[in-house]
């Protein structure tokens, strides 16, 4: 005989004896009860502990080594080589954080770490991270938890308001358009490219039935500049299609003389364009591509143009800054990384599309298991037909905090910040006549070097992460070996700047003491 569902919160003794009559009446041996590790007392009280190391940790960070100093494997043998039999206490894995964790850590949030591009940090999204992980949800529809998609449908178009992105890109009543929010901009990059592969796949065959899916797509081929990031190149390998690159010029951007030459060259040979890639602050050195030249290019030759701006697109928010996204309204996809450089905690990755439909064509399944009464209502999406896994997670709490907490005003006021630390450590270089800049300071990188041969660099480069008290990462911009300063901690001050380049000229003048030897 089935429990009636109960109308009102029962306590915690009704529900246990609740459930053991619902075994005895349904399993025809007993159950083993599984050991409680933590009930909600405890629960208390431990996170109350762990927000006072978290707070401890993010405010003596500055202390720590930036740059871990572990070999490979050092962690296996801290480690039994087995799972525990029984339960451990939570005092015991606390312990261990110091002692395993925190020797392996590399300190992305120190301000002595000037490596990669930033990744985001703030306490409110700490904090919507933490009522994410309660509430649990795998939102992959609207039935799954309403909020969990309307949330991230209005946050997205707050962001594009905030970025003053064209209202075709928008989720309002009339758009056919929307965003949607991505692990990381590889995800977006590779959802675009096989968006718009199924597109010219499904055009091509429509006008030409006797062509088959294998024929198109041995011939179909796309375009990045030789400055674009190598999760594009990925993204072409798992679609399958030839990416090429474009020669960029002397600033490093790609051009529409370029494209063009490659779009000829290539039609003449049978093959069929279909995606450009136009990256706006690449990965080396902070350059942008020409979107009012490719873009126009882009919509003549009816090929997809998707823009990853995945580190400069935070800066667009400023005014002053919002011309670098000139030309947005000629493509067909956009996205950015909040995650880098918005204070929004990873993973957080905002994709806009024109076209909403070119994602879920391309998509879509609708198994009886995952459908529900709403999805044809043309009220909501499910964004699983707007991503490569099926499930996700509650992320958009995070941006619903951080924007309610900052302001607009607030994170202006952090952008332009790192952008004048940048410009601040640009003026110390110049200063210095046995170093160069090589690419003008835009927003909040500095591609600096010392004068001289590539290994004169290599060396530089390796003194300043063997000293670990900071962490630099280097790039290739041309045949030149170039040390990239990115201003990245949310804690980081002029002070920190200041430290940081009087220990790059300490090592300097070691370098070039030996070299002269």
């Amino acid at each position: 005989m089935a429990i009636a569902p109960c109308a009102f919160p029962l306590s915690r003794g009704a529900e246990r004896a609740r459930a053991d009559r619902a075994a005895r009446v349904h399993c025809p041996f007993p159950l083993a009860r599984a050991p409680v590790t933590m009930d909600a007392s405890e629960f208390r009280r431990r996170g109350k502990e762990m927000v006072d190391y978290v707070a401890n940790y993010l405010e003596g960070i500055e202390s720590r080594l930036v740059y871990p100093d572990v070999e490979p494997g050092y962690l296996r043998p801290l480690l039994p080589s087995s799972a525990p039999e029984e339960p451990e206490t939570f005092e015991d894995i606390i312990g261990d954080i110091e002692r395993i964790i925190m020797p392996g850590v590399t300190h992305w949030h120190s301000p002595y770490f000037f490596a990669y591009f930033p990744t985001a940090s703030s306490y409110p999204a700490m904090l919507a991270d933490m009522l994410c992980g309660a509430i649990g949800c795998i939102g992959f529809s609207w039935a799954a938890s309403p909020a969990c998609t309307e949330l991230e449908t209005v946050m997205l178009d707050w962001l594009g308001k905030m970025l003053r992105l064209p209202d075709a890109f928008l989720a309002g009543d009339a758009s056919l358009g929307g965003g949607v929010i991505q692990g990381s901009a590889s995800e977006a990059t590779l959802v675009a490219l096989l968006a718009a592969r199924t597109k010219v796949t499904r055009r091509l065959q429509a006008a030409f039935p006797e062509l088959t899916q294998a024929a198109i797509m041995e011939k179909l081929v796309a375009y990045s500049s030789d400055q674009a990031h190598s999760s594009v190149e990925r993204a072409g390998l798992i679609g399958g299609v030839k990416l090429k690159p474009i020669p960029s010029d002397s600033n490093f951007s790609m051009r529409a003389a370029a494209l063009q030459e490659a779009l000829q060259r290539d039609k003449a040979a049978g093959l069929i364009p279909f995606f450009v890639v136009a990256t706006l602050g690449t990965t080396n050195c902070c350059s942008f591509d020409n979107l009012l030249e490719v873009g126009p290019i882009c919509n003549e030759e009816d090929m997809w143009l998707h823009i990853d701006a995945a580190y400069a697109g935070s800066a667009f928010i400023c005014p002053e800054f919002r011309h670098l996204l000139d030309g947005v309204e000629f493509a067909d996809s956009f996205n950015f990384n909040p995650h880098k450089w918005l204070l929004v905690n990873f993973d957080c990755s905002a994709m806009w599309v024109k076209q909403r439909k070119d994602l879920i064509g391309a998509f879509k399944l609708d198994p009886v298991y995952l459908k529900h009464g709403h999805q044809d209502s043309g009220l909501i999406t499910d964004y699983r037909h707007w991503q490569i896994p099926l499930g996700r997670r509650f992320r958009s709490l995070k941006m619903w905090f951080v924007f309610r907490m900052y302001g607009v005003k607030g994170l202006q006021a952090y952008i332009r910040k790192h952008v004048q630390l940048a410009h601040e450590f640009e003026s110390l270089v110049r200063q210095d006549p046995r170093f160069e800049i090589c690419m003008d300071v835009t927003l909040g990188l500095v591609c600096f070097r010392l004068k001289g041969s590539n290994q004169l660099n290599e060396t530089l480069l390796k003194r300043i992460n063997s000293a670990r008290k900071i962490h630099l990462v280097p790039c290739h911009l041309r045949d030149k070996f170039v040390l990239r300063f990115a201003i990245c901690s949310r804690e980081v001050e002029s002070a920190h700047v200041q430290r940081a380049w009087q220990h790059i000229r300490e090592l300097a003048d070691e370098v070039l003491s030996l070299d002269r030897a």
